[in-house]
Order: C-alpha cells, then structure tokens, then sequence
C-alpha cells in the first residue's frame, strides 16, 4: 500500500513524491509508538476520533506523503496491530523492556533500528496529533535529505507570557521570565515563541543509536500552523478533538470507488417467501412500499432460495423477496452524483445473484459477482480503474470479508456483522444491515470526499500565492 498503482490524473503527483526516494540511497522510515497501555484512555490510540482511528489520522498523513520508504506502527498489543495492518503499515512488536511505564520514546525507536539496520533515517510521528497534513512531513524532510541537517523536530509559534512559579506558602514574589511589564507589547509588535509541539521529530541513524537523542548533531526546526498543531494529549479533550479533526485534518484524495456488499449491508442478510402462485420467475417492486419502515422489495422465485444466506422466512407458496432501505438508495444515488462509482457485491452462492439485473435497475449501479473469498475479484476491478486501494471504500459483513475491509482506504461493517468484520473496518456503523448502515458510510464518504477536495482547493491557493 505503501507504492502502489495510481490513475492517470495523478501520473505527475506520483513522479513528484516518488522522485526524492529515487535519487537518494538512504531510507528515511516513519514509525508511529502507540503502546496498549495508555494511562488516560484505554487503547487511545485506536479510539475513533471522528469515525477514524487516532493513529489512522496520521498513518494516512505519512503514506500519502510519498517520502517514506516504510511506514511502520510500533506496539505491543494485538489490536493495535490489526489497525496498523489495515491502514497499511508494518508492525515492529516491541520488547517488554520497552513496553513498561517507564519506558522512553527513545529506547523503542533504538530497538526498532536495531531489528531494521537498513533504516538510515528515522521520523517519530506521534498519534495523538491527528491535524497532522502530508506537507509537513514533505517539507520537514527536505532539511535533511537536501539541506543536510541531522536533525528536525515540529515547533508551533505562540504568544503567551511567562512567570516565574512560586511555591504554595512562600513569600516571593513572580517575576516575568519573557517579557518586560513596563513595556508590554502587542501582539502584533511580538514575535512570539517556538515551542516543540511533537507531531514529529526526524533523526539519523547516527545520532539515535551513536549519541543517543533524537535531537542534535545540525538541528533546525519545522514551524507548523497552530490550527494544525493538535495534542489530544495536552491541549484538549475528545469531544472538542473530533470537532478539531474535521476542520483541520487530513482526509486523503478523496474516494473515487466504491464497493457495497448487498447481504447484509444492503440487506439485512434475510430472504423471505413472497408472490403469489399465478406469478412464477423472478418479479420486481421498485420504490418504497412501506412508508413506516422506508423499505423498497425484490422478489426472486423459491426456486432460487436453495443457496440463501440468512434466515428464510415463509410468507406463502412460491416467491421470495428481500427488503433494502430506501435511505440506503439513496445514499448510493447520492455517490454517484458526487462523481464516485459504487459496485454491487452478491456471492456467487447467494440466491441474489439471480436479482442482480433488477438490483441494477433500482440502484443504477454496477452489480458484481464474487467467490469466496471476495478479494480476487475486487482486487480486479480496482487494477482495471487504475486505482490505489486507498481511493476505494469499502463496505462488508463477513468474515471472508476483512481482507478488503483492512486494504481500502475508508471501510465499514453495519452493526450487527461478523465481529471480524467489525474489527477489521476503519468506521464505526451504528445500524445494522438492511436498516440503514449503508447511508451512515455514505455520508462519512462524502464528508471525506468534500474535505479532501477543500483541501486541494487550499493548498491550490498556498501554491499561487507563494
């Protein structure tokens, strides 16, 4: 995932953040520490922040940024792998003796380099700082691999005044430690303060392992925006972090595919008995037939029941049909609209596969078979679009599922799927199948989508105006 295929329209893109690894010999590697045992908030850093799990904020920052050789996420717990995988990092499994409390940042990055020698250029990225942009990380580089620094770490400008502390009880008095009273200055007439922020710090292999610091050796700073110079540990709470992150985070390039498994994900996986004995064959209603509960219906014959998933209900003798929702429709209409073309998945041993033309028709969408293990087939479709698998998104249930859940860039499973499903998508679905989780991912996707392209738009802006 890390180099993978793109489309034509970002040929140019690609050349420009594949050519700086190509003319250096080094390999420059972003290694993201996230330990199970965080003191504040359980497994914080797989806590969905926004839909996303915190270190999915800057994992996605560091891949799409093109300038890394390996991206990896060093952990000592099982889940916190699964995540890593699934965004598309490496795994370094850290010692015990670099899991304690006690334990530095330090320590574990001269473990990491010592199991990968061929590292020569390490960056420290920290999960908690999720408003963290690929350009960062890009332009912090170059003071290395360009300007020959051994050594860059984040800083963000603020202006705030310092006092001396004085003990509890004590007679002494404060005194100012920046600035002088009798000539208070304005803002605008103050230049302010670098402070380390710690969304990153870049090091050689040299002065982590020969002098033992990450900073040193020819040193400089890279300045970051205060808007994106977020720490959930230090500066705020989830709440207000979340509100934060869809403001100013990083979303990707946007999603330019999607695939949708229609067991249960569109449906709620259930068949039931249908039709009527002077109706045989495969029959359709389109549009909405229930006003309450907001379900559209096809119908197949029992003949084709033989082979479905989930329960089956009997309603009468001879037809089948199965609900979907019709916000869940709508969603997928909506995508379309918004420029992002959704695939139908039926298995090829579901009796749906026989409605897969009529699904068509109420959907306007493309509609797939696939085998067992759904992956070969999608992986097709997505070489024949000529995307990453970080433009696609992705929406299953099953376990035979988790594979393509874990690849795509933005995944889900309804509530009430396989637990392996669950586990291995990147949104959290608080409906269930059939009973709108599809429109629930639908309005996250495009709530990426519309961030990604904002931020296009901006950095459009940056590159004109300076």
């Amino acid at each position: 995932m890390i180099a993978q295929k793109r489309g034509p329209s970002d040929k140019n893109a690609t050349e420009e953040a594949e050519s700086p690894k190509k003319r250096r010999t080094r390999h420059v590697a972003a290694l993201i520490l996230a330990r199970g045992g965080s003191k504040g908030i359980p497994l914080k850093n797989i806590k969905l922040l926004a839909g996303v799990p915190l270190m999915g904020w800057v994992l996605r920052a560091a891949i799409d940024s093109g300038e890394f050789d390996s991206v990896w996420v060093s952990t000592d717990h099982d889940e916190i792998e699964k995540v890593a995988k699934s965004w598309g990092a490496k795994v370094h499994r850290r010692s015990e003796e670099v899991s304690r409390d006690s334990s530095t940042s330090l320590e574990t990055i001269q473990e990491f380099l010592k199991e990968n020698p061929e590292v020569t250029v390490v960056c420290n990225i920290q999960a908690t700082s999720p408003c963290l942009h690929p350009s960062h990380l890009k332009n912090a580089l170059k003071k290395i691999t360009e300007d020959g620094y051994d050594s860059i770490f984040s800083v963000v400008r603020r202006y705030q005044f310092r006092w001396k502390e004085v003990k509890k009880g004590s007679d002494e008095c404060t005194e100012p430690e920046n600035l002088d009273p009798a000539k208070r200055p304005r803002r605008q007439d103050w230049n302010g303060e670098l402070i380390e922020n710690g969304s990153f710090y870049f090091a050689t292999r040299d002065l982590i392992m020969k002098e033992g610091r990450l900073q040193g050796g020819r040193v400089a700073y890279f300045e970051m925006e205060p808007e994106h110079s977020v720490d959930i540990d230090v500066d705020i709470d989830w709440p207000v972090a979340e509100q934060r992150v869809l403001r100013y985070g990083y979303f990707g390039r946007g999603m330019s595919l999607m695939f949708c498994e229609v067991s249960g994900c569109l449906t709620d996986g259930r068949v039931h008995l249908s039709g009527s004995l002077d109706r045989p064959g495969v029959s359709f209603a389109g549009g909405p037939c229930d006003t309450d509960s907001g379900v559209v219906s096809a119908n197949v014959s029992d003949s084709e029941a033989s082979s479905a998933k989930g329960s089956i209900h009997s309603r009468d003798t001879e037809g089948f049909s199965v609900s979907i929702h019709s916000r869940d429709t709508a969603g997928l209409r909506k995508l379309q609209k918004n420029d992002l073309k959704v695939v139908l998945l039926i298995s090829e041993e579901d009796v749906l596969r026989q409605m897969r033309f009529k699904l068509k028709m109420m959907t306007d969408c493309e509609v797939m078979l696939v085998g067992e293990d759904p992956l070969k087939d999608v992986q097709s479709m997505v070489e024949k679009e000529k995307l990453d698998w970080k433009d696609v998104a992705y929406m299953g249930c099953d376990a035979a599922s988790a594979s393509c859940l874990h690849l795509a860039g933005l995944s889900a499973a309804p509530a009430d799927a396989h637990p392996d499903a669950i586990r291995a998508g990147k949104f959290a679905c608080k409906q269930g199948g059939g009973a709108g989780a599809v429109w629930e991912f639908v309005e996250h996707v495009l709530l990426q989508k519309q961030q990604a392209r904002l931020q296009m738009k901006q950095d459009l802006i940056d590159r004109n105006c300076f």
